[in-house]
């Protein structure tokens, strides 16, 4: 059994690309990856507790803000660092999904709001694994109120009917149960999530980086999480 989780960002004007991905891992491996990632966060905050204090959220931690407001910036980017290292270090498959929404919106002319196709595409890229190793999978999102509901029951749907709705259209029988959604701050590994949808919202539709010290650090973690050869990143509309 593999664990599938996931995070997105917030796309708007200025922000126009919608993601949402994540990371799956092995059953048998999950207590210890919690201990590395419980390390990681003790090596931060000084507490390893799951609460709304102790969350990792990649934006607070790039910016300074919320729990890492005041804290040195190499203490911050070593986050990234870290996690990019227990991602490598693993070899733990990323998956992603990334929308242009405004060329979304512009290819078609009912086009499907960008949560749901989000999530219907992310879901197919995690079976597409589960299928490649033999497996079946569980997934867990980031608790949005205003999306459980339609992303439950499309989910039931997609199931019952035997694919989802996109063109090739793939089943999604490896997920057992149902898509179970939980708050960020109760899980290590949708945090983990964050951090990297975070680093995928921030680089991927980007031309030029930054030479500050900072972003050349975070932009050479994700560099490091690409070039593992464990990351696919699914680009919507294709051409």
């Amino acid at each position: 059994m593999h664990l599938c989780y996931f995070d997105e960002n917030k796309h708007a004007p200025d922000n126009p690309f919608f993601i949402i991905g994540g990371l799956l891992i092995p059953d048998h491996k999950a207590r210890e990856f919690e201990s590395v990632l419980a390390q990681i966060q003790f090596n931060f905050l000084g507490s390893s507790s799951l609460s709304v204090h102790t969350e990792l959220h990649g934006k607070d931690l790039f910016h300074g803000k919320g729990n890492a407001k005041g804290r040195e910036l190499r203490e911050r980017v070593q986050v990234f660092q870290d996690v990019a290292t227990f991602v490598v270090n693993n070899q733990i498959p990323v998956r992603m999904v990334c929308i242009n929404v405004p060329h979304h919106q512009k290819k078609y002319l009912y086009p499907m709001p960008p949560y749901r196709l989000g999530l219907m595409l992310i879901l197919e890229r995690f079976c597409d694994y589960l299928h490649n190793v033999d497996d079946l999978g569980i997934a867990f999102g980031d608790y949005e109120a205003e999306q459980v509901t339609n992303a439950v029951v499309d989910f039931a749907e997609f199931k019952t009917q035997g694919s989802t709705l996109m063109n090739h259209g793939r089943a999604l029988d490896r997920l057992v149960d149902t898509v179970y959604f939980t708050q960020s701050h109760h899980s290590r590994f949708i945090q983990v999530a964050d951090l990297l949808v975070y680093m995928a919202g921030r680089f991927e539709n980007t031309e030029t980086i930054s030479e500050k010290w900072h972003e050349q650090a975070v932009f050479q973690a994700w560099q490091t999480i690409k070039n593992s050869g464990c990351v696919q990143i699914q680009k919507w509309p294709t051409l």
